[in-house]
């Protein structure tokens, strides 16, 4: 019996495992194969459809044919499907993948009610509930843990040799169907009726398009979703095909679906019910994300919370199986319910706001046990209760089909909130992030501001300079980051992938990570700014330098024309000088000799009036009477005879003292007429000469003027060259000092994001919080979902009767 058990048991785990051991590896698959997400993700999607489509069909053909070949069918064909899986690698084909998936979930959905159908029929009646509690208990355990599998089969084998996820079933297949052919026995219906072909048909159809368009209904944004060609057009079909469907089974000798199951109250309550389950069952999923971000450990770690979860199912499954053969399925339920809601409000209202290692064991205790009392044993307990012994298999093939259509819709709902969590963590912790960046300050920045300024200022550059463009840096060293997460700043595909995946302990380095890029993407305009205000400012010098030599070189040029003019000025004045001094010497000598002459001449003058008429006159031939020489002696001038110069008549000591010019002059003077004539025209030489002497000291003193002002002017230019000079020598340190500062300017920004990361590395406490308590809002609005469920199982119960057995039952059960 117990070897029996372990073939069913080991067939049930390995198929229910398998639901989830692929997520983990689901990016790495779809890499591997070079698909993206949107095609990627039907590796899930089109197992859950297969195997959902084949629970009702494989549990007909068990009536049929016997659970015995039909359940080591379902296990070949889940087995051979996983071994086409791990080829799929070696041919690179991701469509061989699809197919393999497809066989697999086949195979697959024969094994669950099959077991189920078989633990529930061959044990006891009195045992009958541990039994089923057992399925139910090895059913939830493989669920929980898949996903835990397959990170742990990865993290062995490797993560590019994905393939021993499936082929880890292929040896379990071989000893499930060797075993099997030799232990188990063939327990079948003794109905001949002939197969409800179509019947199966219209089903298959139904549950795909049903199920497909549930999974693409987006339930926050239900009235758009709906609307879309991959959600309405297969709502439609299952709609269309429902009438068919029931007609088709009203005809049918022996029907893939009861249609007496949706008549009986006691069924409909156990579908609800059995619906619920899967919801409950769903939020599971959910438990080592919320674990890890409760806890604030790194992703993969909360998959050892599950075992916690796992455990207390376990122990709760069998007991479930127990108390239902003690005290009946829907008291067993009444219970596993309440725990489950109260699992569900302590994790909502106490361990979301108060995290921690105890406050979530403590919720995963409550949830894990309620699970397990819900899971499986009191369901098909109810089920098989209610239906005939013959049509189990199939009986419970439909309960497994309801719990699917609930194990469908929930995620959909479920990941929505997390979605929505997940799309406000963008939002709260951008807005936790400084809103700017300050550069440190450039060398010489504040200097080059100041000194250009100050050349622009001087006069002997103004216009030099005047064209001459250079950035405000104090303006320049401030970059905006909008990160704001409000759809102003639209985010790389890669770092909303980022944030996406992040979890509490990694949102501080991503965010980083993130901020970084934004910072090196919105920058480099900045710089590029910077930089170029600096070279237009470096080719403004640049090309001012040569003007500026050639204004030296011209200025020098002039300076040197002056200097020269000056210097011939300053000749002149000298010349000046000299014929001022001689003309004054010349007057000095002429008015000497106009005082002498008017002196002679008064003399000649008195002398002739004493001397005789004609006095003055001279014989003619003969000198003066009484001198024969006509030579004056005594320093008495003689009376003029005949032609006998005055020069001759001068006595001899006063004509020594007498310039010779002025002896020159009398050589001609022979009468007082042609003295006081001579007289005369020196005394206008005098007056000309004076002029002369006047007009050249107006000259020379205008001279001296002009020169003056010359060499104000050499001065002025002598120190406009020293200026321009000082400016060329500035100009070539400023030129110097903004290659440095061009060169500064990427590692200012650089040193900037540095300073920045480490603002953000302050707030890390502030960002984690934020981000536990922003998915957290999800996780209340996930358990506030299997809170209510819970809840409305209780409800529904409350109206469940249980069957009155006949007499015939009653004995049979005694």
């Amino acid at each position: 019996m117990w070897l029996i058990a372990a073939v069913y048991l080991l067939g049930l785990f390995m198929g229910a495992i398998d639901t989830g051991i692929v997520t983990p590896a689901r990016t790495i698959i779809q890499n591997n194969l070079m698909v993206d997400d949107k095609t990627g993700i039907w590796m899930i999607t089109i197992y859950t459809l297969a195997y959902a489509s084949s629970i009702p069909i494989m549990g007909k053909l068990a009536d049929k044919f016997g659970r015995k070949y039909v359940y080591l069918t379902a296990i070949f064909l889940f087995g051979t499907g996983s071994l086409l899986c791990g080829l799929s690698q070696n041919f690179g084909s991701f469509s061989m993948l699809l197919v393999a998936r497809v066989v697999q979930a086949i195979g697959g959905g024969g094994i669950v009610p099959i077991a189920t159908a078989e633990f529930g029929t061959t044990f006891p009646p009195e045992k009958r509930g541990m039994a089923l509690g057992l399925v139910g208990g090895v059913y939830g355990i493989a669920n929980i843990f898949g996903s835990s599998a397959g990170s742990a089969i990865l993290d062995i084998f490797g993560k590019n040799n994905w393939q021993f996820i499936f082929y880890i079933n292929v040896p379990i297949t071989i000893f499930i169907i060797i075993t099997g052919l030799l232990v188990l026995r063939n327990n079948k219906s003794e109905s001949v009726s002939k197969i409800d072909t179509i019947g199966i048909l219209l089903l298959i159809c139904m549950i795909l398009s049903l199920l497909y368009g549930l999974k693409n209904i987006d339930f926050f944004n239900f009235s758009e979703s709906i609307k879309s060609t991959s959600v309405y057009p297969f709502i439609i079909t299952f709609v269309v095909l429902l009438p068919f469907f029931v007609l088709a089974e009203k005809k049918a000798e022996d029907p893939v679906m009861n249609l007496g199951y949706f008549t009986n109250p006691r069924i409909v309550i156990i579908f609800l019910i059995s619906f619920i389950t899967g919801i409950v069952l769903m939020g599971t999923i959910f438990i080592p994300q919320f674990s890890e971000n409760a806890m604030k450990i790194t992703s993969g770690s909360g998959g050892y919370f599950v075992i916690i979860l796992g455990l207390f199912a376990g122990v709760g499954a069998p007991i479930s199986g127990r108390l239902s053969d003690k005290f009946g399925a829907k008291k067993v339920l009444i219970f596993g319910f309440t725990i489950s809601l109260a699992g569900s409000a302590f994790l909502i209202f106490v361990t979301t706001r108060y995290p921690g290692l105890a406050t979530v064991v403590i919720s995963l205790m409550l949830i894990g046990l309620g699970m397990g009392f819900t899971i499986g044993a009191p369901l098909n307990y109810m089920m098989l209760e209610n239906t005939k012994k013959e049509e189990s298999n199939s009986a419970l093939a439909a309960l497994s089909l309801i719990r699917s259509i609930g194990t469908t819709i929930a995620p959909a709902i479920m990941v929505g909130f997390i979605a929505h969590a997940g799309g406000a963590v963008q939002t709260n912790e951008m807005a936790l992030l400084p809103k700017e960046v300050t550069a440190p300050q450039l060398p010489y920045a504040q200097e080059l501001n100041d000194k250009l300024n100050k050349l622009k200022s001087d006069p002997n550059m103004k216009d030099k300079m005047a064209g001459l463009e250079f950035p405000d840096l104090s303006t320049m060293t401030k970059v905006e980051i909008n990160m704001k997460g409000d759809g102003s700043t639209k985010l790389p595909e890669d770092l909303i992938e980022l944030l996406k995946t992040s979890d509490v302990t990694n949102i501080t380095e991503r965010i980083k990570i993130l901020s970084s890029r934004m910072f090196k993407e919105m920058t480099p305009d900045v710089i590029a700014k910077i930089q170029n205000g600096i070279q237009k400012g470096i080719d403004g010098i640049q090309s001012g330098i040569p003007e500026m030599d050639k204004s030296i070189a011209d200025l020098k040029a002039g300076a040197e024309g002056v200097t020269n003019g000056i210097n011939g000025m300053k000749s002149a004045v000298a010349g000046m000088d000299k014929g001022i001094t001689q003309m004054k010497k010349a007057i000095s000598s002429q008015e000497t000799a106009i005082v002498q002459l008017n002196g002679f001449y008064d003399q000649m003058v008195k002398m002739m009036s004493q001397s005789g008429p004609p006095q003055g006159a001279v014989p003619q031939g003969g000198a003066p009477q009484g001198n024969p020489t006509g030579t004056q002696t005594g320093g008495k001038m003689p009376a003029v005879v005949g032609n006998v110069s005055i020069v001759d008549m001068i006595p001899q000591d006063v004509k020594a003292k007498m310039p010779a010019s002025a002896l020159e002059q009398l050589k001609d003077v022979k009468t007082p007429a042609d003295l006081k004539a001579k007289i005369q025209e020196l005394t206008n030489a005098k007056k000309t000469l004076t002029a002369q002497v006047d007009k050249l000291t107006k000259q020379r003193k205008d001279m001296l003027a002009k020169i003056t002002e010359t060499e104000g002017k050499h001065k002025d230019m002598l120190n406009a060259i020293s200026s321009i000079e000082a400016a060329k020598a500035d100009m070539n340190d400023t030129l110097n000092k903004m290659t440095v500062l061009k060169e500064a300017v990427p590692k200012s920004f650089e040193e900037a994001n540095n300073n920045y990361l480490a603002e953000i590395d302050k707030l890390s406490p502030k960002i984690e919080s934020e981000f536990q308590e922003t998915l957290n809002v999800g996780f209340r609005q996930i358990y506030l979902t299997t809170g209510i469920a819970a809840l409305a199982a209780l409800i529904i119960l409350a109206f469940y009767r249980k069957k009155e057995y006949d007499e015939e039952s009653k004995a049979i059960a005694e």
